[in-house]
């Protein structure tokens, strides 16, 4: 309803309660008007009833939700299901034209300006989370690994004789098949064992670039990463590769939620090369699968990157990524990595205490602001690691995700690369372990639950393990606390382990 509207409407109800009405809805457009004159992030959080104004309006800005639209071309936002059409809020042209994400579709008005402000909320993300000299960022539409693949294609574009990428090894399958899905040969680089941490082999690097020199794409570098593996040294490297002229990437996939991943980058800048960022949108942001952020100190090269993306693109990821933005507010967001970071301290010390009531420790990871591990030595007996992996299945049967339990002996192939010790990061990791990450979101109820059934686990699974002492006769033997069959001794061992698996 306009001004006009709300007068004629004083001819029906009192004018006092049609001012009333009119008062908050000025209001809410303030927000909005506010918002999109200084593309600035609000302080505090907008109430659901005011994004879905906001996001109805700028439905109504596309040429498919035109009252007298007339569509005779073959992309023209038809939808068949009402609930698509309303998951979306109506805008179906998504963003972009065939020739860059960021340029403005004549048909999708709406869609294009919400696209242009969600890049701007991100980019004001970013510099308060400490890279403050980012020349600019964009959305990318689709999740970390495909847009690592972008950043490659135009470092590619850019080097025609370049063939390698340099890649200090992270035991994550989406960082190292990009560079596959680039048409790239990857360079591993094997971490170095430092006390319990797993750093950047910098000797190593620098070997390798001094002997490729043109023919390196880029270096993939990696800040946020599974304990033991510590960031690598992004600062150091950035100089090597301004001394080296190589293009420099960050994987930077869940390190936008760390205050000290945004201070290695913005440092490393200062002291050298970065080209480009990629950070992803469900992890930093509490939204769905799909998205990513792009970043860099060179706009000309963020441009370029824009542009190597063929035809239009799903707005989904941009969407969500806005309407969380304006609803947490600037104050929600940072309450959130507050409490991360107190998650982080509080999941430390409950793990630790556990770790010593079981004989373990916790691994000394100082350069991992987010992940840690504790080691499972005394599941590990003669290099047999049954056990540890049974720890593994007996948490994931409790309902406990994200923990990751590492054997160190696993060998895994992707594509034609054999990895040895896999999740490890490293060949030769000394001790098998877990990790555990306090990440955006972390409530204290989950790490309470954690350890109580990490606890649990790990107590049933040591039971298991011990030496095995015969307590009763052959009718009826105990293993270990865990009552047989009435077999022999052999079927009454099988039956027990079998009640107890599929109980567990």
């Amino acid at each position: 309803m306009n001004n006009q509207a709300f007068s004629l409407a004083e001819r029906l109800i009192p004018s006092t309660y049609v001012q009333q009405g009119l008062n908050a809805k000025k209001a809410r457009e303030n927000l909005i008007r506010h918002f999109i004159e200084h593309q600035k992030w609000p302080e505090e959080g907008w109430d659901d009833a005011t994004i879905e104004a906001f996001l109805s309006d700028l439905s109504q800005m596309d040429s498919n939700n035109f009252p007298s639209n007339c569509s005779v071309g073959e992309r023209e936002a038809r939808i068949a299901s009402n609930i698509v059409a309303r998951r979306h809020f109506r805008m179906g042209h998504g963003i972009g034209r065939s020739s860059d994400l960021d340029e403005v579709q004549p048909k999708a008005a709406g869609s294009s300006l919400m696209y242009k402000l969600t890049n701007a909320l991100v980019l004001e993300v970013i510099r308060y989370m400490g890279v403050k000299s980012i020349a600019g960022c964009f959305l990318s539409p689709m999740a970390t690994g495909m847009s690592l693949v972008l950043c490659m294609l135009t470092f590619k574009q850019d080097r025609p004789r370049a063939k390698y990428v340099l890649w200090p090894r992270i035991d994550q399958k989406s960082s190292f098949k990009s560079i596959i899905t680039a048409g790239l040969e990857p360079i591993v680089i094997e971490t170095k064992i430092v006390g319990d941490e797993l750093k950047t082999d910098m000797p190593r690097l620098e070997t390798q670039m001094a002997a490729l020199g043109e023919s390196v794409a880029c270096v993939l570098t990696t800040t946020s990463c599974f304990a033991p593996r510590a960031c690598d040294s992004i600062d150091s490297i950035a100089a090597l590769c301004t001394q080296y002229n190589i293009p420099h990437l960050v994987n930077n996939a869940y390190g936008l939620q760390s205050t000290r991943c945004m201070h290695l980058i913005q440092e490393a800048s200062r002291k050298g090369r970065v080209d480009a960022f990629v950070q992803s949108t469900d992890k930093n942001f509490l939204v769905p699968v799909g998205g990513a952020i792009i970043g860099s100190f060179d706009k000309n090269l963020l441009d370029r990157i824009s542009k190597m993306y063929p035809g239009r693109a799903s707005a989904s990821s941009i969407m969500d990524v806005m309407i969380t933005l304006l609803s947490l507010g600037m104050a929600g967001y940072k309450q959130l990595i507050t409490q991360r970071k107190e998650m982080y301290s509080y999941l430390k010390e409950e793990l630790g205490k556990l770790a010593a009531r079981h004989d373990e420790r916790l691994l000394d990871t100082k350069g991992n602001p987010i992940s840690m591990g504790m080691t499972l030595q005394c599941l590990s007996h003669q290099h047999d690691n049954k056990q540890v992996t049974m720890l593994g299945f007996m948490l994931f049967l409790r309902n406990v995700s994200g923990t990751r339990v590492i054997t160190t002996t696993e060998t895994k192939h992707i594509v034609s690369y054999k990895f040895e010790g896999w999740g490890a990061h490293n060949s030769n990791y000394p001790v098998p372990y877990l990790t555990a990450a306090a990440a955006l979101g972390m409530k204290k109820s989950d790490v309470d639950m954690f350890i109580q059934r990490l606890d649990k686990a790990l107590t049933k699974v040591r039971r298991r393990s011990a030496p095995v002492t015969p307590t009763a006769s052959l009718a009826g033997s105990s293993i270990n606390g865990d009552a047989g069959g009435t077999g022999g001794p052999g079927e009454s061992s099988t039956a027990s382990t079998s009640r107890a698996s599929s109980k567990d």
